[in-house]
């Protein structure tokens, strides 16, 4: 893919650490929601459960997801995600469509291709797309005005509910349940919705298993030319405690190679298993890469005591995120599953006047870096 020219956002991580938002499924739990809530009218007669649909809300309860972008903002956000982690047709078939296995089936190519030609599926997944990058694109604007400060919107692309790499089936490691193509039809589907919305970036986040990123990448690139535009992609890894992406097991610099060629604005790591320990990932790929490094991991690990549900508060998240900064590991930072806006307003207070990573650093201007840092 060729680079687009330099992005506004490009401009800012050149003097500064970008701050980008928190968690909206944790912020959405603090908002009390049922199941009556998210099925408004619209989706009043669905059979299964849709409470933890939450890219529905976008939709069934737009004024909860319009506060929540604007809580993040005031926080300090300079990039907010739209509210479509799971909207694609694939990841909306878990609550609409019946699941063959609970009959003695299997899902299959057969069954998935079923799902990327159902007119349902393919409108919903538009709609939550085009409405949330619409709600996100409404609130940057308005604090943009109010602050003088520009603000960006990022279409957040998740990780799907299937695997390209992996087969589910011990007796049958050939089998995969989807195609590449499904896969990269449904990422084009949702890739329409966001543009349509308005999205300045395109972030394909969460990523576990690199071939379906490598798939969302192709839907981006043949969106973009068939609709004649430029917006400039992000890519956010997940990794395990060896660093690698979960599914399909690419170490932290082995990730990168893969990707490099799209010649993303940022490349970086989140949720993950918390900031404490996906520093030496982070400082790997810091060194490795020549785009800015983003990093937004989880509060820490799941704990069903804390009033987040997470181990890390808003004072410790500030701590690590301020020790990546100091050893010049970053140009974005922010906060992935657990983070509240307080989380992010105290991460942001945290990296105020911290110097940003340079872009292209060489390894020794790295490590120069990276001395400096620890010596401060």
């Amino acid at each position: 893919m060729n680079k687009c020219p330099k992005h506004p956002l490009e401009k800012v991580m050149e003097s500064r650490i970008a701050i980008i938002d928190g968690a909206m499924g944790t912020t959405i739990r603090t908002y009390g929601m049922t199941e009556a809530d998210i099925r408004g009218t619209r989706f009043a007669d669905a059979k299964k459960g849709l409470l933890n649909n939450g890219d529905l809300f976008s939709l069934t309860q737009p004024k909860m997801i319009c506060d929540i972008h604007r809580r993040f903002l005031e926080a300090g956000a300079d990039i907010i995600e739209t509210n479509t982690f799971g909207a694609t047709s694939i990841a909306q078939s878990e609550f609409f469509v019946d699941d063959p296995r609970e009959r003695g089936g299997r899902k299959d190519p057969e069954f998935y291709q079923k799902v990327i030609e159902d007119k349902f599926l393919g409108d919903l997944a538009f709609d939550i797309n085009e409405q949330s990058a619409r709600q996100c694109r409404e609130w940057a604007d308005h604090v943009s005005n109010d602050t003088s400060r520009q603000r960006f919107v990022a279409g957040a692309l998740g990780p799907l509910t299937v695997s390209l790499s992996n087969s589910p089936d011990a007796d049958d490691p050939g089998f995969r349940v989807v195609t590449f193509d499904q896969v990269k039809t449904a990422y084009a589907q949702e890739v329409r919705g966001l543009i349509a919305g308005g999205v300045d970036l395109l972030l394909v986040e969460t990523i576990f298993d690199s071939l379906n990123a490598k798939a969302a990448l192709v839907a981006i690139r043949e969106v973009l030319d068939e609709q004649g535009k430029q917006i400039p992609i992000m890519i956010s890894a997940a990794v395990g405690r060896g660093g690698e992406t979960m599914i399909s097991a690419q170490t932290t610099e082995a990730f990168w190679n893969a990707v490099k060629h799209v010649k993303p604005l940022s490349v970086g790591l989140n949720c993950s298993l918390g900031p404490d320990l996906m520093y030496p990932f982070l400082e790997e790929l810091a060194e490795k890469a020549d785009v800015a490094v983003s990093s937004y991991p989880n509060a820490g690990l799941p704990n069903p005591l804390s009033e987040t549900g997470f181990d890390f508060g808003p004072k410790d998240m500030a701590g690590y995120l301020g020790d990546f900064a100091r050893a010049g590991l970053i140009n974005i930072a922010g906060g992935c599953c657990g983070n509240t806006p307080e989380h992010i307003a105290a991460i942001a207070k945290a990296l105020e006047g911290q110097p940003p990573r340079k872009f292209g650093a060489s390894a020794e201007e790295f490590a120069s870096q990276v001395n400096a840092g620890s010596r401060a």
